[in-house]
Order: structure tokens, then C-alpha cells, then sequence
């Protein structure tokens, strides 16, 4: 793999231009479970993809040891302040492992407004599943992200953290989204029989219906333990646990039966 477009690549998958000077300089960040198939065509996609783009660019990897349940946006707010420590990064991507883009018009910076990447997925037959989707990839200016206080923590298992960030971002930072044309963001899912996608979080719903503070949750109480750090070749690689809530600490957190709908 590291033949095709590793040569220059700098220890933990970071490459930059050598014939320009790019504005942003990028993090791309991708939570991780037991997913190396979907893991390994993800970079050979993607380190070539963004290397066309001429961008300044790190992958980072955010692997969940343990038995707790998958926590994606835990896992995001993890890669967004372990990747601070290393370097001041302007832009933050955050991207499923399962995504591949398929047009390098889907140019990976960020603009004043946190962008939706993966528009049309082939999996929706290429359609915007719902006109508040903000799953798949997105990317969020360093400043906007920690406007939003990040994503929620309390989304145990599938399901929830997106519309959460997208009314974060509605809500809280008081912007609008912003999209590429449906024919350019166009992005194709990885399939595997060997995965089993995490339990829906039945909670979830209750959880976005309640209209809690978002100053509750989020990068400002994200709990972790850090196992450590490598830097491979092609990306780098963060390993962490996490002590999942049950929903009645998480109720209780973010005091669900005392707030309105007022932010």
C-alpha cells in the first residue's frame, strides 16, 4: 500500500505539497473499531485523493478498546484534542471508515460554515437521505467546532450524535450548514459481511427531544483514558478506553427533565 503514494509521506500520515503553500492545514480524523478491511481501503483512497488535492494534511486514527459500546462522537472529540497537542491545525474532517469519495471536486478544506461532506451516498442511491442530514463526513473550522462544545458523548451505540451536531451547530453556533453540489459530493460505502454495525441506542431519541444544554456535554466533559499514541507511516494511531453512562446518569447530566427548549 505504502508504494502506491507513501514515499513522502511524513511518520503519522502527514504529507504536505512541495510545489505550494496550502492555507488550511488539515486533520482528518476517523473513530475506529475492529473495522481494518474497511480501514486499509479507506487509505488507499484517500491518502491519493487528498495528495491530488495538493493539501496540507494528518490522519489521525482513534481506535476504542474495551467492551463498552461504540461511541463515535466520544471517539471525535477525542481525535480533535489529542491531534491539538501535535500541531494547531485550522481544519478539522471528520470521516466514517467505511466512506470513500468518489470526485476530487469534494475538495477536503474547510469553509466559514461547518461543511457536509457526504452528500449523496450510494448506499441512498445517491440522494440526501433528509434535509438535516449531517452523518458520513464533516468538516468543521477549528474555532466553529469548539463553538459547538464538540459532539455529545452520550450517544452509546448507532444512532443520534449527527442530529446532535447538527442542531449543536444550528442551536448553539448559530450558523447554517453548507453542502457541495449533490453531483460532486458523491461517496461510496465500503461493504463487509464480516461487520456488525452497533445496537441502535434506543435512548437516542429521548436524548435529542429533551433539548438539553449543550454546555453540558461535550469536548468540556469528554472522559477518557489514552493507552497511547503511534505514528505509523500512514497515520497516527490514538488508542483509548471509555466508562460508558447508563441513561439514567446521562438524564441525570444533563438535567433532561429541567430544560426547555431554550439553548
Amino acid at each position: 500500500m505504502q508504494t502506491q503514494y507513501g514515499s513522502d509521506i511524513r511518520p503519522g500520515g502527514y504529507w504536505f505539497p512541495s510545489r505550494c503553500q496550502p492555507e488550511q492545514r488539515i486533520a482528518i480524523i476517523i473513530c475506529y473499531r475492529n473495522r481494518e478491511q474497511h480501514f486499509k481501503i479507506l487509505l488507499d483512497n484517500l491518502h491519493p485523493f487528498l495528495q491530488q488535492q495538493q493539501l496540507d494534511y494528518t490522519i489521525f486514527v482513534v481506535n476504542q478498546h474495551g467492551q463498552e459500546l461504540f461511541n463515535r462522537g466520544a471517539l471525535f472529540n477525542i481525535g480533535f484534542i489529542e491531534a491539538k497537542k501535535y500541531y494547531p491545525f485550522t481544519c478539522f474532517i471528520f470521516h466514517d471508515v467505511d466512506l470513500l469519495p468518489e470526485d476530487t471536486r469534494n475538495i477536503y478544506t474547510c469553509a466559514d460554515q461547518p461543511r457536509h461532506m457526504s452528500v449523496a451516498m450510494d448506499k441512498f442511491d445517491y440522494k440526501l437521505v433528509y434535509s438535516t442530514f449531517f452523518g458520513g463526513v464533516t468538516a468543521f473550522k477549528t474555532d466553529d467546532f469548539l463553538g459547538t462544545n464538540g459532539y455529545s458523548n452520550v450517544y452509546w451505540g448507532w444512532g443520534g450524535e449527527d442530529d446532535d451536531m447538527y442542531s449543536r451547530v444550528v442551536h448553539k453556533l448559530k450558523k447554517p450548514i453548507t453542502r457541495y453540489p449533490i453531483e460532486i459530493a458523491r461517496y461510496k460505502m465500503i461493504r463487509s459481511n464480516e461487520h456488525i454495525s452497533a445496537p441502535a441506542n434506543p435512548h437516542r431519541f429521548k436524548i435529542l427531544r429533551s433539548q438539553y444544554d449543550f454546555k453540558l456535554d461535550g469536548i468540556n466533559t469528554i472522559q477518557y483514558r489514552l493507552l497511547g499514541v503511534t505514528f505509523y507511516k500512514l497515520f497516527t494511531l490514538v488508542n483509548v478506553t471509555l466508562s460508558q453512562e447508563t441513561y439514567e446518569q446521562i438524564r441525570i447530566r444533563l438535567q433532561m427533565k429541567k430544560r426547555t427548549r431554550k439553548r
